[in-house]
């Protein structure tokens, strides 16, 4: 490999000639060998620092004319348009595992930035510190990068993805409309209700996930941009913080805009715990809904067996014929991963010292981990396995009519008292509702078929 020599403020280092990245990067790539090529910063922090240099820039161009030129403005622009499109990608190598404020990566992206635009330009016309990092401080741009690439991961692949199922549940409750079955607590038999209201159980839990995320949006929109080290805004000219987040809204089509405490920005990380919380809220709903899914879906012939879902794969590498609710299995292994990044981030979350917090590569990490793989699992359920469901009336109707809490609906004609006698009654003979009232005197054939309705019980 070929090699050319960078410096920065602690002297010289080898890199790789055919890089873009410099002497900081260089630095972290060698000192920090954790998790390398699994645990790369996210590439969406990669997309987001595009984004907020080049609004650095366009903002530094209108308040320091002379100091961030049209001739440098165009270059990085180009470069950072390179960089959001993903263009850039191997130059960006560094790991989670690194400085709690994301320096590394601030310059990683500094480096890049100028070394590529300079190659745009044609001269050295850029400089990492100088002209990439104007008015700014990793303090500050790596919040700034964790707020752009949580709202677009929020709105841009969650939210889509959550309308997917829920128009699909909708669906389903049209196509199931009437179809009474057996209601079940505790995992026992309960009163009657229809598959159709079933199904919106589903559906409004998912809608109610979708409200909560959209509350959660407003508080991550506020970017940490301009409050530099400690939150003065030392360095940063007057008005940059309004102007930046503007021109990130610009970019991004976002309603970005500027946090009224850089203080707080800076060190307190509460808006991406609440909003991760939202994303937990709605793992949790998955977990049931998918639960629901393979309880109901069990057998074909020993479990409930009141619907079918699509058969994918063969479940079974030595029982043929086998096939598994695998979808579901995935929508839960899922659920389980978003909870645990739910601790991992409010830990990390509390770790704030004074003017800063030093846990946020892993928080932003677990995030992102959790946007993409509730957005992923919600799309590959829906089309895998939620399209396909329906409904076996036969077994419902069958296991509605052996339900023995069918009996609720004699309360009152015979009193609860009665009416437990008359259950457990059929249980201990195995006989029928009917039957065990009528046998204990409670009522007639007749009164029994003249009030006994199991699908008016819903």
């Amino acid at each position: 490999m070929e090699y050319r020599i960078e410096h920065d403020s602690m002297g010289e280092v080898k890199v790789p000639a055919d890089k873009y990245w410099a002497a900081q990067t260089e630095r972290s790539h060698n000192n920090f060998k954790i998790g390398v090529g699994i645990e790369t910063m996210p590439r969406e922090i990669t997309h987001a620092f595009g984004v907020l240099k080049k609004a650095a820039a366009i903002a530094n161009n209108k308040l320091k004319p002379e100091k961030m030129t049209d001739e440098k403005l165009a270059a990085v622009s180009k470069a950072c348009d390179e960089v959001m499109a993903g263009e850039l990608n191997e130059h960006f190598p560094l790991v989670v595992w690194q400085t709690g404020s994301g320096t590394q990566s601030n310059m990683n992206a500094n480096e890049v930035i100028a070394n590529r635009g300079n190659e745009i330009a044609g001269a050295q016309l850029l400089h990492p510190n100088d002209d990439i990092n104007m008015s700014q401080s990793s303090n500050d741009t790596f919040p700034t990068a964790m707020s752009i690439a949580a709202v677009l991961g929020v709105e841009d692949k969650v939210l889509p993805a959550l309308d997917t199922l829920i128009a699909t549940f909708k669906r389903l409750e049209e196509e199931h409309e009437g179809i009474v079955k057996s209601g079940r607590t505790h995992l026992q038999d309960a009163t009657p209700i229809t598959f159709s209201q079933e199904i919106s159980g589903w559906r409004s839990s998912l809608e109610k996930d979708k409200k909560l995320l959209q509350i959660a949006l407003p508080e991550l929109k506020e970017l940490a941009l301009g409050g530099t080290a400690v939150g003065t805004g030392l360095n940063a000219p007057a008005g940059f913080d309004t102007e930046v987040a503007k021109a990130v809204s610009e970019i991004t089509g976002k309603d970005f805009i500027t946090a009224p405490n850089k203080f707080h920005a800076l060190t307190s990380k509460d808006e991406i715990v609440f909003a991760h919380g939202a994303l937990k809220a709605l793992a949790a709903d998955l977990m049931k809904i998918a639960n629901d899914v393979r309880w109901l879906a069990s057998g074909p012939r020993l479990g409930l067996g009141e619907i079918t879902i699509p058969e994918n794969e063969p479940g079974s590498s030595i029982m043929p014929g086998k096939v598994n609710p695998t979808q579901c299995e995935a929508v839960t292994m899922v659920a389980v991963q978003v909870m645990g990044n739910d601790a991992a981030i409010g830990f990390a979350a509390s770790q704030g010292n004074f003017e800063l917090n030093v846990f946020m590569p892993v928080t932003i990490y677990n995030f992102i981990q959790s946007v993409r793989l509730l957005s992923e699992a919600m799309i590959s359920f829906n089309d895998n396995c939620a399209v396909g469901i329906k409904a076996n009336k036969e077994k419902m109707y069958n296991n509605l009519h052996n339900s023995l809490m069918l009996v609720t609906a004699l309360n009152p004609y015979i009193g609860y008292e009665n009416a437990a006698k008359t259950a457990k009654n059929a249980f201990k003979n195995n006989i029928s509702l009917k039957e065990s009232c009528v046998s204990l005197g409670f009522l007639s054939e007749e009164k029994f078929d003249e009030v006994f309705h199991p699908e008016q019980m819903v």
